[in-house]
């Protein structure tokens, strides 16, 4: 059963009202016929009834003080929560329109779903993680680079921009307002074309089985805890300058590089089990270099300068 709250009706606040006049008038009445005889003793009992009186009145005071102020609280915790659903009936609305809108069979339409989950993420900082990753999700969607189509491209394009326009802090001197910090990244499959994330701030990223075509740059990026680009294909030029792979979890391994490489002189990672094919320039990081693989001419095996060689592929 539920518990119902008894309001209290306006006869029994005047028969209350009516009882504390009573009481009032008989304890005036028995003040006067025991205290009233003018001897010093009254006047003494009197004084003392006055203070305990006053006491009485200013204790009475401050209980009507507290219970105001916790009706106050109350009624100010009570605006807080609507406040809060109305925040989040909000954000869901928003948050459903713009996944809608993602599935649209038209590119504008995507667009317009883009830049509302963007306008979302900026003002729901506690949403934001989750906007980031249907941005990721959208991004691992099956998209076909041979079949050249040029709105799907401009749509993903888009939502690899907003990822770099949000993920770089800035600098000291000025520092990037719109900056989503603590963003971890999920292109696990994806397609990505020209993805470029350079001078960004993440978390933690993973690529397993990704394929980067075109110009692909990490270059000044740091990863603080975490970049997995295991199975990862570069079909074009893939550019490592500057990055810093932070957390030491970073790996390379079963990764194809097909083009032009660059990791400059400073970058350090680790790049056992990757494979490049023989041809392109490539700057390696200090401590690495091609060597054929083992059996396929048309493959080249990444190792440690001074690891021994395989007898068999000498």
């Amino acid at each position: 059963m539920g518990t119902e709250t008894r309001v209290l009706g306006t006869r029994t606040i005047l028969l209350w009202g009516a009882g504390l006049l009573v009481v009032a008038a008989v304890a005036a009445t028995l003040l006067l016929t025991l205290l009233g005889g003018g001897r010093p003793e009254d006047s003494a009992r009197l004084e003392a009834l006055k203070t305990a009186a006053t006491l009485v009145v200013g204790t009475g005071g401050a209980a009507a003080l507290l219970l105001a102020a916790r009706r106050q609280r109350s009624a100010e915790l009570d605006l807080v929560q609507k406040d809060h659903d109305a925040t989040e009936r909000r954000v869901t609305e928003i948050y459903s329109k713009a996944a809608d809108q993602l599935g649209s069979d038209k590119a504008p339409v995507r667009l317009a779903g883009l830049y509302s989950l963007e306008r979302l993420a900026g003002g729901y900082a506690p949403h934001r993680q989750t906007i980031v990753n249907v941005l990721c999700a959208y991004l691992r969607m099956p998209y076909d680079v041979e079949a050249k189509d040029r709105e799907e491209l401009q749509v993903r394009k888009t939502a690899q921009r907003i990822l770099l326009l949000h993920l770089r802090a800035g600098s000291v001197e000025q520092p990037n307002e719109g900056f989503w910090p603590d963003v971890d990244l999920d292109f696990s499959g994806a397609t990505l074309v020209g993805l470029t994330l350079t001078h960004c701030s993440i978390r933690s990223i993973v690529c397993f089985g990704a394929e980067f075509h075109e110009l692909t740059s990490f270059r000044g990026t740091e990863f603080r805890t975490k970049a997995d680009f295991n199975q990862a294909q570069f079909t074009g030029r893939a550019d490592f300058r500057g990055t810093v792979f932070g957390g030491g979890r970073d790996s390379f391994n079963g990764a194809l590089f097909a083009g032009p490489v660059d990791f400059g002189t400073k970058t350090v990672a680790r790049l056992a089990g990757a494979e490049a094919v023989p041809g392109p320039a490539r700057t390696w990081p200090q401590d690495w270099e091609e060597r054929p693989a083992d059996g396929d001419p048309s493959r080249s095996r990444l190792t440690r300068k001074g690891e021994p060689r395989d007898p068999a592929a000498r």
